[in-house]
Formats: C-alpha cells, structure tokens, sequence
C-alpha cells in the first residue's frame, strides 16, 4: 500500500489525477466511463492507459463521501465449499464483532483474473480494509490494492514483497516438515499428487517443498502426479493414485496437496484392496475434518485456518482504528504435523 513519508497512507487517486494524466478534463473522464458515450476511441484508450497506470478505482459510495466510513471490510478466498477457507472467513467475521464493521466476502474459484475483477468491484465501494488469500495477483489488481489508501491484509501465504501487511506462512516449509516427519519413520520411496496448473499457487509451493525436502534428504524427488484443475476433488485424487502406482508400483507413501484429495485416494486404494498404511501411506493436508474422521484416521497438516482469518482481521481493524502502537507487518502463523494411523 502506498505511503506517504511521513508513513501514513495516501490517498487513492481520484478522476482529477486521472484527467491529468490523460490530458483531458474530469468531465471528459466522466463520460467516457459511461457505456455508450460518445468520446472518441483514441480519447478513450488515452483515459484507459491513466486508469491503468493510476490503479484508479471509480467511487460509487457516493453517499459515504463525507465520513469516508462505510462500515464494512472486504475478504476475497479461493472457495466457500473448501472447509479450511470457510474456517478463515469465520476468524474474521468472529474477529469482527462488536467492532461496528460487517464484512463483504467473494470467491475467486483460484483464478488471478476473477481475483482482479473481485478487488475492483469491491474498491469501488470503497471498503475500510480488504483480506486477500494468498501474495499473487495480477499487476492490474496489485496497483489497485496499493493505491486504495486502505489497509490490506494478505493471508495464507509468506509474499516476498507484500502490498501492506501479512497473517500467513510458508506452504513450502509445511510440506518439507511433512516429508521429514514421515523420512523419520522409515520412508523413503515418496509420491506426490498435486494439480495440473499454477492456479493454486500455494499447492505449487507445496509441491516445490516436496522436491527440496526430499533433495535435502538424498531422495528420489520425481515421484509427481499433476492430475486435474485446482482445487483437487476427491474423485481426482483417486484417480491420480492409481496413476501414481501404475507408474511407480513401490511407491511407499504419497502425500497430497489436501485432504480431499487425501480422501480419494485413500478410498480408491482399500477399493483396490490395498491395505493402508500396511501396502501404502497416505498424507494430506490442511487439517480438514474428515481427516480425523475417515478410516483410518489421516496423518495431514494443520495450519490454524481459524486464526489465520482472526489474526488478519485484528490487525485489519488495529490499522483501521489506528491504535497507539500499530500491529507489525507481518505475522507469521504457525503449522503443525498431525500423525494418525494412514502412515
């Protein structure tokens, strides 16, 4: 987010700044936002590049104007149907109770893109405070978020060059714990399942802690199934361990990019009468319910999904209310291996 030097934050450009710097007057910005205006393309295009180069964010909370206050903060997550995500919008909406501030929430199905139409949608309403999952994002959607002027939280994640403020760690570190847990059981012969894009950018870093760990420990690291779409479902991970076992038959313990797909393949393999973890171990992660309810209970990773999102959204509104000692900029949540008999 963009300061001033004396550290308090500037203010979002308005449609003066971007008038200027196209060379055309308000008005004339004014009109050409409108569908069916009858502005020039070339004008157009000019006031289109400022808007770009601005992060410029039409206000619609026109009746906000005065106060600058409109009483709710904003989160964006990947899911509402990923429990570990609906356990982070609960700290927050928890976090925020008896604060006077309500909280707007979408979801941008792991795509940049959506994310990017998601932070404009919601800036325009101009929001006290915005709770991002994760530390990329489009360039477009990084400008708007650090021209807003407003306090911006990013979350489940350790960006190497954060826009604001950070509740998160690192996917990549949780992962080669995993693996050195389980390398401390005796295991050597590793699988990984994980998706086929980089849309999720935290399984990416977990795979990627995957292979460093392994490398670490002089282990083969090429055991990876890349098999579906993030996020993994159940049927994909089921799919993928057999996969993983037609290409590599003594393959001793897989880890998962989550526990549903954890799940999956848990199921398919006592489908296929493989007993586990006797012929094979199975690890996910994230924590999920399911994990600790399934058959045989599954050895995964707990995150503190729940704090996460009451971390961020206490310092969300330490920054908004503009406390005598304002929160750090960065902290960092912690994670844990939970053995349990899959491995």
């Amino acid at each position: 987010m963009t300061k001033n030097p004396d550290g308090k934050m500037a203010e979002p450009p308005t449609m003066s700044d971007v008038a200027r710097r196209a060379g055309v007057s308000a008005m004339t910005v004014s009109r050409a936002l409108k569908e069916g205006s009858h502005v020039s393309k070339a004008t157009r295009e000019r006031i289109a590049q400022a808007i770009n180069e601005l992060g410029y964010v039409l206000d619609q909370s026109a009746g906000s104007l005065s106060s600058r206050r409109t009483g709710f903060v904003a989160a964006i997550i990947p899911s509402i149907n990923n429990s570990n995500f609906s356990d982070t919008a609960r700290g927050i909406t928890d976090a925020l109770e008896g604060t006077g501030l309500q909280l707007l929430l979408g979801y941008t199905n792991y795509s940049v893109d959506r994310e990017e139409e998601l932070i404009e949608a919601m800036l325009k309403r101009r929001p006290e405070g915005i709770i991002l999952t994760g530390g990329s994002h489009t360039p477009r959607g990084r400008r708007m978020l650090e021209q807003a002027g407003i306090p911006v939280i990013e979350t489940w994640d350790r960006p190497a060059q954060p826009i604001d403020k950070v509740v998160g760690f690192s996917n990549g570190e949780a992962m080669e714990l995993l693996v050195e847990t389980l390398a401390g059981k005796g295991y050597q012969r590793f699988g990984y399942i994980g998706g086929t894009t980089s849309r999720d950018t935290r399984g990416s870093q977990r795979r990627a802690g995957f292979v460093r760990a392994l490398e670490r420990l002089g282990l083969p690291s090429d055991r990876v199934i890349s098999f579906g779409v993030p996020p993994i479902s159940m049927e994909q991970g089921a799919q993928a361990v057999v996969n993983m076992l037609e290409r590599w038959p003594d393959t001793q313990v897989v880890l998962c990019v989550s526990d549903l797909s954890a799940f999956g393949a848990l199921m398919e393999c006592q489908r296929r009468g493989l007993k586990v973890p006797d012929d094979i171990a199975i690890a996910g992660f994230g924590d999920y319910e399911i994990a600790a309810c399934c058959h045989p209970r599954m050895t995964t990773v707990n995150v503190d999904c729940y704090g996460i999102g009451r971390q961020a959204a206490l310092k969300l509104t330490q920054t908004i209310q503009a406390a005598a000692e304002p929160p750090e900029p960065i902290t960092v949540t912690g994670f844990r291996v939970v053995e349990r008999e899959s491995t």
